[in-house]
């Protein structure tokens, strides 16, 4: 199919579109854009900066795409927005650019969900396959993993990390880097409740794994161990286990506190 543009989206010359692009009805694409084959973009959104989007992507309407940081610090230096291919953006959701001191690109990758009210700020690094829930909000320089779950209203603090297959729950404000394969709930700040279990089996986790990460959990959340004694226990348990080694990996390259 031709590419279709509705008549009153504004398209500058600059932008580059692919084949059986779609464009609803007064949305704006900014010069620099790149929108990659099948991609559909809704009414009333806009797009802008250095941004290149994939292909089958589907935004919905009233979207802000590759805006801006919203960063005191930055005073329009080139930095870039990229999303890859297949994935999801509900509406009123808000995408930044990177900062020019921050590595200068936000990147999201694929087959993500991102639904109404989302907001992702600059720099923020996402990868594959996760679930963002209505109004859920990551700060500057947030890492976020392979099939992470963020559900509505949840809050990440800037320069965050959180790890694979970790499930954060309704309202949890994240203050802390979250291993992978984490359940996290809220009381006052958010703190671990366990492992993501259930999100483990659905994607093919057997028994042995999921009983590795489980010892790994209970070394270092229930143990009442100091820090350095628990990832002494994790290292001989990741001796058998490549999934709490790559637990390990993650708490060792930590900058911020161990959600804990």
């Amino acid at each position: 199919m031709a590419t279709q543009i509705h008549p009153s989206a504004q398209i500058d010359p600059g932008a580059t579109l692919g084949e059986d692009v779609r464009i609803g009805a007064f949305t704006v694409i900014d010069a620099g854009v790149e929108i990659g084959d099948g991609t559909w973009i809704g009414p009333h959104c806009s797009v802008t900066g250095i941004t290149r989007i994939g292909r089958d992507n589907r935004i919905t309407g009233h979207a802000a795409i590759g805006g801006d940081p919203q960063d005191k610090k930055y005073h329009g230096e080139y930095t870039t927005l990229e999303i890859g291919d297949r994935n999801t953006i509900r509406e009123f959701c808000t995408i930044n650019r990177g900062t020019g001191d921050g590595g200068g690109v936000t990147r999201i990758g694929d087959d993500n969900w991102l639904l109404a009210y989302v907001h992702i700020a600059h720099d923020c690094l996402i990868g594959n396959s996760c679930v963002f829930s209505n109004n859920a909000t990551l700060a500057g320089h947030v890492v976020v993993e392979d099939h992470v779950i963020l559900s509505g209203f949840a809050g990440v603090h800037q320069f965050c990390r959180i790890g694979a297959h970790a499930f954060i729950g309704m309202g949890a404000f994240v203050n802390g880097d979250v291993p992978p394969f984490l359940m996290v709930a809220q009381e006052k700040y958010a703190r671990a409740r366990g492992i993501n279990s259930e999100g483990l089996k659905r994607r093919g986790f057997d028994a042995t794994r999921i009983a590795a990460i489980k010892r790994a959990y209970r070394a270092l959340y229930m143990a009442d161990a100091k820090l350095d004694d628990a990832k002494s226990e994790l290292a001989e348990i990741a001796s058998g286990s490549d999934d709490v080694r790559a637990f390990l990996d993650f708490i060792e390259r930590g900058e911020r506190p161990l959600l804990r």
